[in-house]
């Protein structure tokens, strides 16, 4: 098997329904999703597999889950099934919300960093929102599965999440942005 094809050798690549430059907007929005990928798979390495086995298989569902989202951006028509459903996001949303449970409380921005697996899931979640805001762009030019929107909205959410889980269960505390005001409060104390 040959791993270059040279079709590409002018600047063009093959989508789901036809050829695009490959500045293009689609091109963009799935080869940013693929680059937060490459850092689920950096943090995975730097991840105790025993000791993190949730975390891990979860990252390892998210891995697969990223290719679904950049198959869904790459469909040029819209016209086949996407495989990105709003499961996905309720299945984040559930976690999330055990891993807030999980981590010490947060009053104040805290900076990325801690542990290394932590650091590296800090990377994939700014690069997840770079994402997010290329798939917004591209939104407003072509019809995109709007719920890839939502999955990359809660991903990055997902990685702060998982992050703080990872420095806590290791020990590591989490170092607050020491001008920050406070900017997180528990809902019951909002009321």
């Amino acid at each position: 098997m040959r791993l270059y094809t040279r079709t590409g050798d002018k600047g063009k690549t093959s989508l789901i329904g036809g050829r695009v430059d490959k500045d293009h907007l689609r091109v963009e929005a799935y080869g940013t999703l693929d680059e937060v990928n490459s850092f689920v798979g950096q943090a995975m390495t730097l991840l105790d597999e025993e000791k993190f086995q949730d975390i891990y298989a979860e990252l390892q569902k998210i891995q697969h889950e990223l290719f679904d989202c950049g198959g869904d951006l790459s469909i040029v028509n819209g016209k086949l099934p996407y495989k990105v459903t709003a499961d996905m996001v309720a299945f984040l949303e559930t976690r999330i919300d055990e891993y807030v449970k999980e981590a010490p409380p947060l009053e104040k921005f805290i900076l990325p960093g801690g542990s290394p697996a932590a650091a590296a899931l800090h990377v994939a979640r700014t690069v997840t929102r770079r994402a997010e805001r290329c798939i917004v762009s591209l939104s407003k030019a072509e019809p995109v599965n709007e719920i890839v929107l939502q999955y990359v909205n809660r991903l990055s959410d997902y990685f702060f999440a998982v992050a703080r889980v990872i420095n806590a269960r290791l020990g590591v505390k989490d170092v607050e942005y020491e001008r920050s005001a406070i900017v997180f409060r528990d809902k019951e104390e909002k009321k």
